[in-house]
């Protein structure tokens, strides 16, 4: 059993779940929301505050400031409130209310955009918020995701390594998409040490990452509507965009088997199972990457009649791609 002074320093990284037993899926899950911060996103947020305290851009009197849709907030806050820092939260209305509380409970302060930019909607936003901040007052220092190296670095340092060794013959690698961090980090890796390895990049519909239109998104976490600038698509090797609805019915199709993830997990499940019916399953090692546990959504994926289209089940004229790939 560990012992730990510092939040950072626990995070499990060995949990996969074997998804043929719940949902007859051959997929293995890794689990990435048991450590403090409850999400992937400790370990980019580590990175990039270890880097600038290294680089010495973070300061006495220094607060930082990110733009965020919950998770990376929260993994900032855990490491702002470990280290006695400040730390500012840009998010929007999107953002789930137990996050935003979470975050204030660790001592951040949180300000919620409203109003998306007419050009490249809430994230934009929130985006040019922060360099307002920025320029007004030299003791904000913004991480800045999207553009920081760290970001992907992070994962290419872990979390890659970490499933080639406990896959030494994977054949299929599901990421899902935000500022593409993870994803490019493991598909970098992949590219270098294991070329063999397919990368298949999931999506939400109505996100602009990969050239799609943009659209309405309820559910934070995957999908931008602004190009992501880390992305690299040559080292994507096929995409899934993936309907909120069919997100949501991926959550309750899990939490129906006791495994209550969150929205970004529903996502990448649900279009690694749509990928997986197309292109056929037999003999394939494939992984998965679950970002996230579902406690956060529990007023919006979890609760009934939130998205009204996703409660349309099988036996009502539609079959899901899960249910298919069950049968």
């Amino acid at each position: 059993m560990p012992v730990i002074s510092d939040p950072v320093r626990f995070n499990e990284e060995q949990l996969y779940v074997d998804l043929r037993g719940s949902l007859g899926l051959p997929l293995y899950l890794k689990c990435e929301g048991f450590n403090f911060a409850g999400s992937i996103k400790l370990k980019a947020a580590t990175a990039m505050v270890d880097a600038a305290e290294r680089e010495g851009r973070l300061r006495p009197g220094s607060v930082l400031v990110e733009s965020s849709s919950g998770n990376l907030g929260v993994a900032l806050s855990v490491i702002a409130a470990s280290r006695g820092l400040r730390f500012l939260c840009v998010t929007d209305n999107r953002c789930n209310r137990s996050t935003i509380r979470l975050m204030e409970a660790l001592g951040t302060r949180v300000h919620v955009i409203e109003e998306p930019a007419v050009h490249g909607g809430l994230l934009a936003a929130r985006r040019s918020y922060v360099r307002s901040l920025c320029t007004s007052d030299d003791r904000y220092l913004w991480l800045d995701q999207y553009h920081n190296d760290n970001n992907w670095k992070a994962h290419y340092r872990t979390t890659a390594p970490a499933i080639a060794e406990h896959f030494p013959r994977l054949d299929v690698l599901f990421v899902g998409a935000g500022t593409t961090g993870t994803l490019m980090g493991c598909a970098r890796w992949f590219w270098q040490w294991r070329r063999r390895v397919r990368i298949v990049a999931v999506d939400s519909v109505g996100s602009v990452s990969f050239g799609g239109a943009p659209g309405r998104r309820l559910i934070p976490g995957l999908g931008t509507s602004v190009p992501p600038p880390m992305l690299d698509t040559s080292y994507v090797d096929d995409v899934v965009h993936v309907e909120e609805a069919e997100t949501v019915r991926a959550c309750r199709d899990l939490a129906s088997r006791g495994f209550l993830f969150g929205g970004s997990t529903g996502t990448v499940v649900s279009g690694a199972g749509q990928w997986l019916e197309r292109h056929g399953r037999r003999g394939l090692t494939s992984v998965a990457i679950a970002p996230d546990l579902g406690e956060r959504y529990l007023d919006t994926v979890y609760r009934p009649g939130w998205l009204p289209e996703a409660e349309t089940r099988t036996g009502h004229g539609e079959v899901t791609a899960l249910t298919r790939l069950a049968s």
